[in-house]
């Protein structure tokens, strides 16, 4: 079973959202976009336990917290649907009375007349689960409920509500980001140790036998330290003055807990010992790491005694945690679960997805999400993607712009070049802007890496060398990229040796002399040459060794004046586009409360 569409309308900060998915998916987007509210409303539709708890939603889980409504309104209501396909026939047989078919390429409900039209190929059972959720007026309280969305034994506009226990069948276990790890290792209701015990049908007869075991102490507490007995007789020596006790057995005795399954629940705790040198302690008392992996392993042991069926949503399983284990949780909710629904940031767990399973989440200023798939019908070959996901694609997909440069010395210059740019407080840092540097590989794939990074909304820039181009190609850079720069020369390092002053490099090329760095190639004199020489000279040591970073190098020895003219005006204008966010004002503690304003003063 997987969730193949999923709607949402006025649901925390998500006004509208429709959204389509092909097995697992990876979820990744800025922040706020709303990960985590589709994560929270895959729970509220599909999780057995979240509407049993006594406050399901509140005021500000509805839109704007827009949820009351006068007497002559209708109700505002929270609704969430999904679409459940490759259902299991144990379970069509289950569902069977609010099945429906489900056209795979065309992405929706079949109607009566549809049917017999249809490949069959294309065709498959589903099952509509809706969420409501809204205001009660005359309760004054929140209603929330989930019912089958197909409903054809109930009157026209009813919807039969779905049992808990229906809802457990379909197997979906969310798991929030580790903020509330912790108690998802504790034993209330809904954490995953409890579900532990309710999966492996031992929960009941666990309650009983622990709360025997603890009434039945031996030796009882108070007996094991004689002066709280005596302590405990006294007392029951002084109430029998005023109400009669058995005198056949000791009335008094102490117990750890109330003995019941609610004062368990909050009383037990999970100890470990996370070395050979360290006993066991409270979970809570773990490292972060320990106790994320911890949180895992039960995450796992639930999969595994219901593998037939689990839809699995995780929030940022990174968090303190090392790249070969985020590397190792990955590879086993994509071979062990049904599906799986994550969100995260890290380039560990990006790359471990299949670009068609990624969903870059975009929100518009009405609150409306899409999603956009990564593919490779831009024209980028495979193998270019699996080389630079790690490292590249995955902080481009996360931000908000891409300057694509031909080569490692373009990036790096660039890079050079806006550190330099940015020690100007009208200049906004291109990290804190979204905006990454991206080598291409060369002038043969600048555009294909711009047509991949715009068609997955990503703003595109690019900057690269003069080469003989037709116009076909000029028009496809025009559409491409929303702006570029073709320089002049044919290598950076004849602009930079064009543009850079001259000054400045003869200082970098007696540096370089000095240290040794120049083992072959130009002999540097230790008299200053005309301007000339000192231009080839530079050239011939900037080719000599590109991969030690030599033209970026040159750039960090300029300021902002000196910076080359044709690189500094395009990242200016790049700055330009990502404007310094308004200045807050210093905190200001001098003034008190109770001395008068300029207005009073004034007045």
């Amino acid at each position: 079973m997987k969730v193949s569409k999923l709607s949402i309308s006025k649901f925390r900060g998500i006004q509208e959202a429709t959204l389509y998915f092909d097995g697992h998916a990876l979820m990744v987007g800025k922040n706020n976009v709303g990960k985590s509210t589709i994560c929270e409303a895959l729970d509220l539709v599909l999780g057995p336990d979240r509407l049993n708890k006594q406050d399901p939603i509140d005021e500000f889980d509805f839109y704007n917290g827009d949820y009351y409504y006068d007497q002559d309104e209708e109700a505002k209501k929270i609704i969430i649907e999904v679409v459940l396909t490759d259902i299991s026939s144990e379970l069509q047989g289950v569902f069977r009375g609010h099945m429906e078919l489900w056209h795979q390429e065309r992405q929706e409900i079949l109607s009566e007349g549809e049917i017999e039209d249809s490949d069959e190929d294309l065709v498959g059972w589903c099952l509509r689960l809706k969420f409501i959720g809204q205001y009660d007026k005359e309760e004054d309280e929140f209603v929330a409920k989930t019912y089958f969305s197909h409903s054809p034994n109930e009157d026209e506009g009813v919807f039969k509500e779905i049992p808990r226990s229906r809802k457990r069948q379909i197997g979906f276990l969310y798991l929030r980001a580790l903020r509330t790890g912790r108690r998802a290792l504790s034993l209330e209701r809904g954490t995953l140790l409890d579900i532990l015990l309710r999966v492996g049908d031992i929960r009941p007869k666990f309650w009983e036998e622990t709360r025997d075991r603890l009434k039945n102490l031996n030796p009882p507490l108070e007996e094991s330290i004689g002066s709280l007995r005596q302590v405990l007789d006294n007392l029951e020596q002084r109430i029998g003055q005023y109400i009669p006790l058995p005198s056949e057995f000791k009335a008094s005795s102490l117990h750890v807990s109330q003995l019941t399954r609610d004062h368990l629940r909050k009383t037990l705790s999970f100890f470990m010992a996370s070395s050979l040198n360290q006993s066991p302690v409270p979970f809570h008392k773990l490292g972060t790491g320990t106790l994320s992996t911890l949180v895992f392993a039960l995450l796992s042991a639930i999969a595994e005694l219901k593998k037939e069926n689990i839809i699995f949503a995780m929030e940022e399983p990174e968090i303190a945690v090392p790249p070969h284990t985020q590397r190792r949780i990955i590879n086993y909710l994509l071979n062990n679960t049904t599906q799986s629904f994550v969100t995260s940031h890290s380039p560990y767990v990006i790359e471990k997805f299949e670009p068609e399973n990624i969903k870059i989440l975009n929100k518009d200023s009405k609150g409306v999400i899409s999603g956009v798939d990564i593919s490779y019908s831009s024209g980028l070959k495979p193998k270019n993607y699996r080389r630079k996901i790690r490292h590249a694609i995955a902080e481009v997909i996360l931000g908000n712009a891409v300057i694509v440069g031909e080569g490692l010395t373009e990036m790096e210059t660039l890079n050079a070049a806006a550190s330099i740019l940015e020690l100007n407080p009208e200049n906004y840092p291109f990290d804190l802007s979204g905006v990454t540097i991206f080598e291409a590989d060369g002038d043969g794939t600048i555009l294909n890496w711009g047509k991949f990074f715009k068609s997955i909304d990503i703003k595109t820039f690019a900057f690269f060398d003069y080469m003989e181009r037709s116009e076909d190609e000029k028009k496809e850079l025009e559409t491409t990229f929303e702006l570029y720069k073709e320089i002049d020369q044919k290598e950076i390092e004849k602009l930079l040796v064009a543009e850079v002053p001259t000054e400045i490099q003869w200082d970098y090329l007696n540096e370089l002399r000095d240290a040794g760095a120049i083992s072959s190639g130009p002999f540097i004199p230790a008299e200053r040459p005309s301007d000339s020489d000192i231009r080839d000279f530079m050239y011939e040591v900037l080719k000599q060794k590109k991969g030690e970073r030599r033209s970026a190098s040159l750039v960090e020895k300029c300021s902002e004046d000196q910076l080359p003219p044709t690189i500094k005006s395009f990242l200016k204008e790049i700055f330009k586009r990502f404007p310094q966010p308004e200045k807050v004002a210093p905190l200001d503690l001098s003034k008190k409360e109770d001395e008068p304003s300029d207005s009073t003063e004034e007045e």
